[in-house]
């Protein structure tokens, strides 16, 4: 992989210094950047959703939680396992692009060619307006060395759940009282229509994830413990049954921890059947989500 050029921002910055709330002219011919070396500014850019204007209906840009633009390649972080450190921190190759004055053309290996055009908020804020139905997307930049990726990852938790085909109980503390969980062995995770859903399954260790019979379905929720915590609590809803709750622990990033609040035991799972999306989805997008998972699951059939 090539080595990303940063290119010192002082240009864009006298021009941002003007004024925080107009746009900076691309390649003005003078002393504006062109928007290849705008791109190359900042070696990460996170895709800020909860910004986004209009309807965000091109699949990589609501999926993505990062895209990085490297001399003609893009790429993005997708999943959440590894985050950090996959692509030294740029995540996959998922496409191509060209740059002309202020036009973004992206050319993403499976949602096909997306036209944008470019508008520079401030040096380490871009807006791209979708060309064909005019919706806004807003990029925040960063170097991968000021980069919180380990805020990245906790605070989207309910979707790291959702990147292995199941999670195996490994082991069971002898303290706690007796209850109904001691007997699920596999839990897995994914995206619904509506909610995030879970499954259980009380089959006996070791099974291919293929194999298991899902005894018991529901939602679940992940929330932070306490305001800005790395520590979670998961609910599982049994549908029409009772609610499980649990303190959530990460391990690593194929190992959870869960406490049960009401008996006190401790378990702990371990992530079976990695699956990497391509172009895995984002917040705000359940539907695509949706569509990712079933592809991937068919993929390792």
């Amino acid at each position: 992989m090539k080595a990303i050029t940063t290119f010192l921002a002082s240009a864009l910055l006298a021009f941002s210094l003007t004024s925080c709330d107009t746009e900076i002219v691309i390649g003005d011919g003078y002393n504006a950047p062109t928007l290849n070396e705008v791109l190359a500014s900042s070696e990460v850019w996170y895709v800020d959703l909860n910004s986004t204007q209009g309807t965000p209906n091109v699949p990589f840009m609501t999926r993505a939680f990062t895209l990085s633009f490297d001399f003609g390649t893009v790429y993005a972080n997708n999943n959440l396992v590894g985050v950090g450190s996959a692509g030294a921190g740029l995540g996959i190759d998922v496409g191509s692009y060209n740059a002309v004055n202020n036009q973004l053309a992206i050319l993403h290996d499976i949602d096909g060619l997306h036209d944008f055009e470019v508008i520079v908020r401030a040096y380490d804020r871009l807006e791209l307006r979708d060309l064909h139905n005019n919706t806004r997307y807003f990029l925040d930049g960063y170097d991968r060395a000021n980069f919180d990726y380990d805020q990245l990852f906790y605070d989207n938790v309910q979707y790291f759940l959702q990147e292995y085909q199941a999670w195996e109980k490994v082991y069971t503390s002898n303290v706690g009282a007796i209850n109904d969980f001691d007997r699920e062995n596999y839990l897995r995770f994914f995206p619904g229509n509506n909610e995030d859903i879970f499954e259980s399954s009380q089959d006996r260790n070791g099974l291919n994830s293929s194999s298991l019979f899902w005894d018991y379905s529901g939602d679940y929720t992940v929330r932070d413990q306490s305001p800005g915590s790395i520590n979670k609590q998961l609910t599982l809803g049994y549908d029409f049954i009772w609610n499980d709750y649990f303190d959530l622990y990460i391990v690593d990033d194929r190992t959870i921890e869960l406490f049960h609040i009401d008996s006190g035991t401790t378990y702990r799972f371990k992530g079976r059947g990695y699956i990497q999306l391509k172009n895995a989805s984002s917040v705000n997008s359940t539907k695509n989500r949706m569509l990712d998972y079933n592809r991937a699951m068919e993929n390792k059939k």
